[in-house]
């Protein structure tokens, strides 16, 4: 068989194979092509999950009739020169419209402002007709129909219709985010309207837009550089979490992309501070020299490659961390309005009282405590019962900081107002020897005393895991791992950082590795399957924070067995410790699993709750 050249239709459809994955990445791919040509108004329709319709209309510079013929041929661009380390716009493969028109019932119109009239071409199935005058207003109109017409196979792999208007409502949201100046609408008969205002270069005007009123109050502000690369935007507080990764918008140099790089690297930030299976929020905007990342990586565009990926991955992380010790500790107002919420009087209006209010018993006698410890008294001028004996037991940890232990809980009803103007307050009393509940001057705090004392213990752990070089156990007899030569060349080279962990090892001829000791934190572990995992993401990430991550575990577990236990009665001092301690330790707002150690309510919260506002 002869070697022959292709069709140029044939050509075209393998190549929208690759571009035109989807009708999301139809409506990618023509409202890049708007911004680029300067829109500040761009409508968005579709039918049948963008199947049978999708048409955008900007306001641009348009194209004269010379552009448009050029337009609809494969690699005919005016975005590119003849560089490509100096990518500046959106799009520049020359590719999109020629594919889609392979694929597509294609029609472009188009006119240049100081143009009398428009111009129109069409193409069905790669064939293009000749072009024509049309009426049209200054800017362009693009109409896709019978997506995948002339590819059945690939239509039959597209998801549902409402799977597909989900996907493109998602690729408009996040064009959406990088660019607020531009007025963007989604509409059509599969959807429900979504209209975003333009609100020039206000970022968090459009994020609210976006996310939704409350991305503000959850979110801290991130603004970091390293060597000449920028970091911007807003990440969320670890209590304000998602159940997914679709939350975290990340832009390279205003591109809008989803690289596994930049989402790794907000992971890790996050990494001791979210529960498991539970997604961190963030919208983060990465600013270089265009020499110093490729976006021509894949035809979608959505996945770049930096030069020095250490570096962006180094500063997303140290830039998020910092944020989070500075900020990140407050509770997410998110959590509050939850407690108001669940202190809803049930049934009745306008607060009626509860059935059987009368003949209800005391507090004390109904919850079955005994008359001892600090309990919730009824009446304001009774006093606190002093401790009962055992209230401190020896088996259980101490609380660092706490004064001499006081004979009985204060005799006053006013708590101390240097104590009270502290952010997390002052002591008021324990309940079900679990939950602290402080006052502060403008509201309560109730505390996990377990959680809370858990974080600070662990906090401890890792700053000595940091000081200095972790102790190590050596083996009794090396351990030969035998690895591809590729792999054993990165953990080589990466030796000197492993043994500061604890990690030793060396080659050990070819195809082969020898561990001698091992962090004695992890005890008997599995050394060939961590090698194995250490080399692989090693090649993958250019690190080695698998193992740290690992030793961290361990120290996380070790303080969760080490920390307060829930059913501790304590004495106030050694709460108002904890208190002072959580308000000194960064991430203190969180347990090692992710979970609040603390959530406050508001004082016009509680006057709410009693119709008192």
């Amino acid at each position: 068989m002869r070697i022959h050249q292709l069709p140029e239709t044939l050509i075209n459809q393998i190549a929208a194979g690759e571009v035109i994955e989807r009708p999301a990445s139809v409506v990618k791919e023509l409202v890049e092509n708007a911004i680029d040509a300067g829109a500040k108004r761009i409508e968005i329709a579709t039918a049948a999950g963008g199947k049978a319709l999708i048409r955008v209309i900007d306001d641009g510079s348009g194209m004269d009739a010379e552009d448009l013929a050029l337009a609809v041929r494969r690699h005919c661009t005016s975005k590119l020169d003849e560089r490509l380390d100096d990518i500046r716009t959106l799009g520049f493969r020359g590719e999109a419209l020629p594919s889609i028109g392979s694929v597509a019932r294609l029609t472009l119109r188009s006119r240049p402002g100081h143009a009398p009239h428009a111009n129109e071409v069409s193409l069905a199935g790669g064939v293009p007709t000749p072009i024509k005058p049309a009426a049209a207003n200054p800017g362009t109109t693009v109409e896709v129909r019978d997506l995948f017409f002339a590819t059945p196979a690939r239509l039959k792999f597209l998801k549902s219709d409402r799977a597909e208007t989900a996907a493109i409502t998602e690729v408009v949201r996040r064009i959406a985010i990088a660019f607020p100046a531009v007025r963007f609408t989604l509409s059509g008969p599969d959807r429900a309207t979504l209209d975003l205002p333009a609100v020039g270069e206000d970022r968090l005007a459009r994020i609210a837009q976006v996310l939704g009123g409350e991305f503000a109050a959850n979110t801290i502000a991130v603004d970091a550089v390293r060597e000449d690369v920028g970091l911007m935007g807003h990440v969320g507080l670890p209590t304000w979490n998602k159940a997914n990764s679709l939350a975290q918008y990340a832009f390279v140099n205003g591109r809008p992309v989803q690289d596994k790089q930049i989402l790794s690297a907000i992971r890790a930030a996050y990494s001791d501070t979210l529960p498991r299976g539970r997604y961190p929020v963030a919208v983060l905007w990465i600013t270089l020299d265009p020499a110093l990342v490729d976006v021509n990586v894949h035809p979608a565009k959505a996945d770049v490659r930096f030069r020095d990926p250490g570096l962006v991955r180094g500063l997303i992380v140290g830039a998020i961390r910092q944020a989070l010790t500075e900020g990140g500790d407050r509770a997410s107002p998110s959590a509050r309005l939850g407690l108001a919420g669940a202190f809803r009087a049930p049934g009745g209006v306008g607060g009626a009282p509860f059935a059987g209010t009368a003949a209800r018993p005391s507090f004390a006698a109904a919850s079955g405590l005994p008359r001892g410890g600090w309990q919730l008294g009824l009446s304001p001028s009774r006093p606190l019962e002093p401790a009962a004996a055992g209230f401190a037991e020896p088996d259980q940890p101490e609380i660092s900081g706490a004064l001499a232990p006081s004979a009985r809980i204060g005799e006053s009803a006013t708590p101390d107002p240097a104590l009270q103007a502290h952010p997390l307050g002052a002591v008021r009393t324990q309940i079900h020897e679990n939950y602290i509940v402080a006052q502060t001057e403008d509201g309560l705090v109730i505390v996990d005393q377990h959680a809370a004392h858990e974080r600070l213990v662990f906090e401890r752990m890792k700053t000595a895991l940091r000081a200095g070089r972790v102790p190590s156990q050596l083996l009794l007899l090396p351990e030969i791992i035998d690895l591809p030569e590729d792999d054993c060349d990165r953990l080589a080279e990466r030796a000197a950082d492993l043994a500061h962990l604890g990690l030793v090892l060396e080659r050990f001829g070819p195809g082969a590795i020898a561990v001698r000791e091992t962090p004695s934190m992890l005890g008997d572990t599995d050394v060939t399957g961590l090698i194995r995992d250490l080399a692989d993401e090693i090649a993958e990430w250019d690190s080695a924070d698998g193992l740290t991550e690992r030793l961290e575990a361990v120290a996380s577990t070790m303080a969760c067995h080490g920390s307060v236990r829930s059913g501790r009665r304590m004495l106030p001092e050694e709460m108002n410790a904890l208190l002072r301690e959580m308000e000194r330790t960064p991430g203190s707002g969180q347990c090692n699993h992710g979970r609040p150690t603390y959530i406050e309510l508001k004082l016009s919260d509680i006057e709410k709750l009693f119709s008192r506002r």
